[in-house]
């Protein structure tokens, strides 16, 4: 690969921290008004889920675009979210939808200037983390997104040298066509780092954007960072940038938490122990990618996870919930059961997939939140525990229930479909109460007192998706 000479490179970068300077959005007045206080971060009590503002959360949420920060009408969204108790969405940094904008200036030729970036596209980033702020919601930030530099993005994209002024595929060692999905890395794009093959043309104007992003994220107490989408990435390139976030952050007296989200479906593959075996960089997990596998495989993955990082437990988050009958990735009913199955299960967040993959923030969507958020108030999910073995649970076939308690004071058990079971409370004496929550609904039936100190049977009401909770 032949590079620019070295005079030109620090002409570049001398330009990008010239433009930067310029151009940095927002002002000391609106940044005083982000209060910095309890960000973000683990529980103390229960270092598995979220803690914001000082309390312990459940993030639950659902959205109709990957890149939130390009939609119109965002606020009016946001609220929609809002009222169905969602406070959880997904920003990919990514401009490949009709109508977008990318981060940097484009020509009255058409042609982009890397050393010029975009005011409209950051200012539309801060527009959502203000919105979102305002609201409550939490914001889980992917920098890149490896779709949009393969195939028929890639030719939109300003990076593409037929696309910029600033060099040739000569000079940057970037083609003008991929043709392969981006899972092959045919692209060196994710390969500029100086651990790989330190792209001194590239990687300023890649720093440049990040930079740019930071400058305003860096502001806001709602924000987890997460390097990629779904990459087959060589581990260097997340490192690299997982690190570029923390130090960003420390010299601005922050604290962030990162992560890195992995290609493979299966979460024992050797790629998720990139990040799970590397808790002094990686805060926590993102692991959506188990959201492909249905039933009892799909909550048995999942207690895998907890099971392999129980010594230093971190919140495992599913941002991408798959499953809608317009996609290929499962159906509505299978993305309903793995919402209900990762909170049941232990997750510390849920997302609904945008359509075509999910069922993002739709009507059913809406209720389903809704009733998760109604369940957690009354069931204390930071204490309780997945009962992985099905301890408790008897006479129970693959799939047919499953079980979450606090020992001794609550019990939540999930029925995908029709089903009975049996609850051993054998060893819990005293009087519970039982009530049904329908989760297409959000509808409480009214309780029953039960006994315990005995084994009883459990009847799910009838139809899909109902929650039995036995509480003191």
């Amino acid at each position: 690969m032949r590079f620019r000479p070295l005079f030109l490179v620090l002409l570049t970068a001398l330009v990008l921290s010239v433009g930067l300077a310029a151009c940095t959005p927002g002002s000391a007045q609106q940044a005083a008004l982000i209060d910095r206080t309890d960000p973000i971060q683990p529980s103390t009590e229960n270092p598995s889920y979220w803690s914001y503002a000082g309390e312990p959360v459940l993030l639950l949420g659902g959205s109709k675009q990957d890149n939130l920060f390009q939609i119109a009408n965002l606020e009016a969204h946001l609220d929609s979210l809002a009222a169905a108790g969602g406070n959880y969405v997904r920003n990919t940094m990514s401009s490949r939808d009709e109508g977008d904008v990318w981060p940097f200036h484009q020509r009255n030729d058409g042609r982009y200037d890397l050393t010029r970036l975009n005011d409209a596209y950051y200012h539309r980033f801060e527009r959502l983390l203000r919105a979102a702020y305002e609201r409550d919601i939490i914001v889980q930030l992917e920098l890149w997104d490896r779709f949009d530099y393969a195939r028929a993005p890639w030719q939109d994209n300003p990076f593409r040298p037929a696309n910029n002024v600033n060099y040739t595929p000569a000079e940057s060692g970037l083609a003008n066509t991929y043709t392969q999905h981006p899972a092959t890395n045919e692209n060196p794009f994710f390969r500029s780092i100086p651990a790989e093959e330190e792209n001194r043309v590239l990687l300023p104007f890649q720093r440049a954007h990040i930079d740019r992003l930071l400058d305003i994220a860096l502001d806001y107490p709602n924000v987890l960072y997460v390097m990629d989408n779904e990459t087959d990435a060589n581990p260097h390139w997340p490192r690299y940038w997982a690190s570029f976030v923390k130090n960003r952050a420390a010299e601005a007296g922050r604290r962030v938490y990162v992560t890195e989200m992995w290609d493979a479906w299966d979460l024992k593959d050797p790629q998720h122990r990139l990040t799970l075996d590397h808790p002094e960089l990686y805060d926590f997990a993102d692991v959506s990618q188990n959201n492909h596998n249905t039933n009892q495989t799909h909550w048995d993955n999942l207690q895998w996870v907890r099971r392999y990082v129980s010594g230093r437990p971190r919140p495992l988050n599913n941002v991408k919930i798959y499953g809608a009958d317009t996609g290929t990735y499962g159906t509505t009913r299978d993305g309903i059961e793995r919402f209900w199955r990762s909170i049941l299960g232990g997750a510390a967040s849920v997302r609904f997939h945008r359509p075509t993959a999910g069922i993002g923030l739709s009507g059913t969507a809406w209720h389903h939140i809704r009733s998760a958020r109604r369940l957690s108030a009354a069931f204390d999910v930071h204490r309780a525990v997945p009962d992985s073995a099905s301890q408790q649970l008897q006479d129970r076939e693959a799939d047919e229930a499953y079980l979450s308690r606090v020992p001794g004071e609550a019990y939540a058990v999930y029925f995908p479909e029709d089903g009975a079971v049996e609850l051993d409370l054998s060893a819990d004496e005293g009087a519970f109460q039982l009530r049904w929550l329908e989760a297409a609904t959000g509808a409480w039936q009214e309780g029953v007192s039960i006994n315990g100190g005995q084994v009883h049977t459990l009847t799910a009401p009838g139809g899909e998706h109902w929650i039995g909770l036995l509480t003191r």
